[in-house]
C-alpha cells in the first residue's frame, strides 16, 4: 500500500478518473483485503464482508469522476469502508429477515433462551460503556434513557439549558455507539442498533 501513497495517489486517482481500468485493479488490489478485513471484523460474516468490498469499489468507480486529487486514498477508502458497513447495520436493524439471518445464524430464530443470553451480554458491554462517560453526561444519559425525562425537564431538574442536554446526550450516545461498535460482536451490534440506546 505505500507505493500508492502520496504523488502515486495523485496519478492513480487521476487515470481514474479518465476511466483507466487498470489504475482501478490496482486499486482494488492494493486495498480490497483491508476493506474485507474491516468489514469482517464488524460483520463476523464472509458473505457480507465480501459484499462491502463490492460494494465499496463499486461505488468508488461510479463516482470516480468526482475524487479529488488532493486527498490520500486509504483514509478515503477506509471511509467509504467504515459508512457502507455501518449502512449495513442499520438497514439489518430495520430489515426483520436479514436481522434474522445474522442475528441467528447459529441459532434458531425462535430460541429464547440464545436471545436473553444475548441482551445480557449486551447490558454488559452498556455497563462497560457507560463508565467511560463523565459523571454528569452519565447522568443526564440515565435521567433520559432510564426515568424517561425530557431535555427540558433534565435541564430544570439540573440547572442548566436544554440544548446543553441536548449537547452532552449526543456526545454520551457517540461515545456508548462507538464502543458498542468496537467491542460488539454482530449480534451484539444489530441488538444495540434496534434498541432505545441507539
Amino acid at each position: 500500500m505505500a507505493e500508492l501513497e502520496g504523488n502515486n495517489d495523485k496519478l492513480l486517482i487521476k487515470e481514474l478518473i479518465t476511466g483507466n481500468e487498470k489504475a482501478f485493479l490496482s486499486l482494488f488490489n492494493a486495498y480490497h483485503k483491508e476493506v474485507y478485513a474491516y468489514s469482517l471484523s464488524i460483520l463476523k460474516s464472509k458473505t457480507w464482508a465480501e459484499e462491502i468490498v463490492q460494494d465499496v469499489f463499486l461505488q468508488i468507480w461510479m463516482k470516480r469522476d468526482t475524487l479529488d486529487v488532493s486527498r490520500s486514498l486509504r483514509p478515503f477508502i477506509m471511509t467509504v469502508t467504515k459508512n457502507k458497513t455501518l449502512d449495513f447495520l442499520r438497514k439489518a436493524a430495520n430489515d426483520r429477515k436479514l436481522r434474522e439471518a445474522f442475528f441467528y445464524s447459529r441459532q434458531k430464530v425462535d430460541n429464547p433462551t440464545f436471545r436473553m443470553m444475548r441482551e445480557a451480554d449486551l447490558e454488559v458491554i452498556k455497563t462497560e460503556a457507560l463508565s467511560l462517560l463523565p459523571p454528569r453526561r452519565k447522568l443526564i444519559f440515565e435521567m433520559s434513557r432510564n426515568d424517561g425525562k425530557s431535555y427540558e425537564e433534565i435541564g430544570q431538574e439540573l440547572g442548566i439549558a436544554p440544548n446543553t442536554v441536548k449537547s452532552q446526550m449526543h456526545k454520551a450516545l457517540k461515545t456508548l455507539r462507538e464502543f458498542v461498535l468496537t467491542n460488539g460482536d454482530f449480534a451484539l451490534i444489530i441488538l444495540y442498533l434496534a434498541s432505545d440506546w441507539y
